[in-house]
């Protein structure tokens, strides 16, 4: 075979042509076939020409251009290289023929889906979105799974259905929850600074213009300076403008505008076991609210510090809670309004040590507070009402009940009315008396001007007058 083409079987007619001359051998179309063994002396045999089919097998590729096979342009694929028998069977399944491939016969671009690309705006938005949902899901199965865990869930249900609420708990105006809403606004702490330190009580306001209302003993001491710390926590300077160690009353002033003062009403209207509320700043602790009741009226009061004035009044005494720091603080009627001035309280203690709150506090009835109070703003100080006559100390009362006179004052209210000394006052306005300090509290609670009842005892007679009280000449 050394020298010799060798052809096997390939029909190289197409529809009636004949066989097409054996080429030399490197002429044509390179063999797309095994390379040569060398020593072997086969030459592989030429490809078919573009356009060329076998028998039965049609040709997929575009039409070879006219002039005959190889010519330039035609395409060098097959559509059947698999099936080729000049195919090499331990080539690669991919058989390339080279070739010039002719212009618009490229293959359409591949695009490989492993290969990355730029994300699309929807993929941007979808992103987020997903993750919220997961992230939701995942909560409310955590918090479904800690409420089941910590009693909340599995189907119990703890308490009855929601009902309304009582009365009380609505908190109506005319309630101890409402009453004390509308007067704390009122309410302040008096701090004043002293030679022996700084005294801290309470007060109320009682003028828009800034006038606020204390006890003498908060004040006492002082230089004139105060400072009030209001409701809402805000502190002001002030003035201590006038004060009455006997009636315990003293005004300070307080230089701010848009204060609420209190409403007041009539200490004389009140009767036992009426509901009361005492607010103030006990042991410093501000807008403190405590609720009894009017446990006695006309309480008689002789209180006063060793060395100071001796102080008497007829006290309201309630069962409120009242301690050191209530001082000057007001004592409030169910509805709201001040009906006396906290000031003095009753203690089981031994004389210097620090007493409390047994049930025992008393105030200074509203009216002759207000009425003091009137007096220390128009003049500077407060009158004070006598009925012009001496009684004895302490136990001086008479044996059978009453108030001995010792002297009467000429032309005053007390020999006006007829009395002499000696004669025993057994009630004033049918107040029973049993003690000197009962007749003066009494008569100090009411103004100047004003006519009451005596019944008193003369001999073994009992005889009644009407007395006109003044103010003292001093």
């Amino acid at each position: 075979m050394g020298g010799t083409d060798v052809t096997d079987g390939w029909d190289w007619r197409r529809g009636g042509e004949t066989p097409a001359p054996a080429r030399p051998p490197g002429a044509g179309v390179p063999s797309a076939g095994p390379p040569a063994r060398p020593g072997s002396g086969y030459t592989p045999p030429a490809g078919p020409p573009p356009g060329a089919s076998r028998p039965g097998v049609p040709y997929a590729g575009p039409a070879p251009p006219a002039g005959g096979s190889g010519a330039t342009g035609a395409s060098p694929w097959w559509s059947d290289a698999l099936g080729d028998p000049w195919r090499d069977p331990a080539a690669p399944a991919a058989v390339v023929v080279p070739g010039v491939v002719a212009a618009g016969t490229e293959p359409e671009p591949v695009i490989d889906p492993d290969a990355p690309g730029r994300p699309s705006l929807r993929h941007l938005l979808l992103i987020p979105v997903i993750t919220a949902l997961l992230a939701g899901t995942l909560g409310g199965a955590l918090g479904y799974a800690f409420a089941v865990r910590g009693g909340a869930g599995g189907g119990t249900v703890l308490g009855a259905e929601p009902v309304e609420p009582p009365a009380l708990a609505q908190r109506k105006p005319e309630s101890l929850a409402g009453v004390a809403g509308r007067v704390l606004p009122s309410v302040v702490t008096v701090r004043v600074s002293s030679l022996g330190g700084t005294s801290e009580g309470s007060g109320f306001i009682a003028s828009a213009d800034g006038h606020v209302i204390t006890n003498d003993h908060v004040v006492a001491g002082s230089s004139g300076k105060a400072s009030v710390v209001f409701n809402d926590g805000t502190t002001a300077p002030a003035t201590v403008i006038g004060q009455d160690p006997e009636s315990d009353i003293a005004v300070i002033k307080v230089n701010r505008t848009g204060l609420r003062p209190v409403e007041f009403g009539d200490s004389d209207g009140l009767a036992v076991g009426d509901p009361v509320l005492a607010i103030g700043s006990p042991l410093s602790l501000a807008n403190t609210v405590t609720a009894g009741i009017v446990s006695a009226l006309d309480r008689t009061m002789q209180a006063g510090e060793p060395g100071g004035p001796v102080r008497y009044y007829a006290a309201i005494q309630t069962d409120a809670a009242v301690n050191h720091g209530n001082s000057g603080g007001p004592l409030v009627d169910g509805a709201g309004r001040v009906v006396g001035v906290n000031s003095t309280i009753k203690s089981l203690v031994a004389e210097g040590q620090e007493a409390g709150n047994i049930g025992l506090a008393f105030a200074i009835p509203i009216n002759q507070a207000k009425r003091v109070t009137q007096d220390i703003i128009g003049t500077g100080k407060a009158r004070r009402t006598v009925i012009g006559a001496q009684v004895g100390g302490p136990g001086a009362g008479s044996n059978g009940g009453g108030v001995r006179l010792v002297a009467v004052e000429p032309s005053g209210p007390a020999a006006d009315a007829g009395l002499k000394a000696g004669d025993v006052i057994t009630k004033l306005n049918g107040r029973p008396m049993t003690e000197p300090t009962d007749l003066i509290a009494l008569v100090r609670k009411f103004a100047p001007g004003s006519v009451v009842t005596v019944e008193f005892r003369r001999g073994g007679a009992q005889q009644n007058a009407s007395v006109t009280l003044a103010a003292d000449a001093k």
